[in-house]
């Protein structure tokens, strides 16, 4: 018998609510307001290495068990060592030590103001590191598009030939 992973009926409970009707609103308006609670106790004691099986660890943060299984979700890519997510149960050790850098970076890029914008960030990353990171994501979205070969100039594949004749002959 496959016993389904706590991620996994995180993922199936969470996913179902649609963030376009009110139900999926309120529900995800909820997760994130019980996601701050969390970082802001996690942030709030920098030297405090949070480390535990699952189970207890949703108590520490005073938080019911799926809803801490959806915040490992979110912050897994930010620790310095990831947890085993994919396979966990609640007896499951697992460590928050995050990387403040990349934790803040991954904030930005899920445009999760409610969180990047938390007062506890002062004492942790100078607010120049934080314009540095904010932007540093914002740029890493932008494309850059190389300059365009004109019709009459040499073709890039290097025959010599001019662009019309060679490789742009078919476009």
């Amino acid at each position: 018998m496959d016993i389904m992973s706590l991620l996994q009926e995180w993922r199936d409970f969470a996913y179902e609510y649609d963030m376009q009707d009110r139900n999926g609103q309120l529900f995800w308006a909820n997760y994130f307001g019980i996601e701050k609670e969390i970082y802001v106790k996690l942030l709030g004691d920098p030297s405090k290495v949070w480390e535990g099986p699952v189970a207890e660890l949703a108590k520490e943060f005073d938080t019911e068990l799926k809803y801490f299984v959806g915040f490992l979700d979110g912050i897994n890519d930010s620790l310095v060592t990831p947890n085993p997510i994919e396979e966990m149960d609640e007896n499951t050790v697992v460590s928050l030590n995050y990387d403040k850098d990349k934790l803040y970076y991954n904030m930005v890029a899920a445009k999760a103001e409610w969180l990047y914008e938390l007062p506890e960030w002062d004492a942790l990353l100078t607010e120049e590191r934080r314009k540095e990171l904010f932007w540093e994501q914002k740029k890493s979205n932008t494309v850059v598009k190389g300059k365009k070969v004109g019709r009459n100039d040499p073709c890039p594949c290097g025959s010599g030939k001019k662009y019309k004749k060679c490789c742009g002959a078919n476009e």
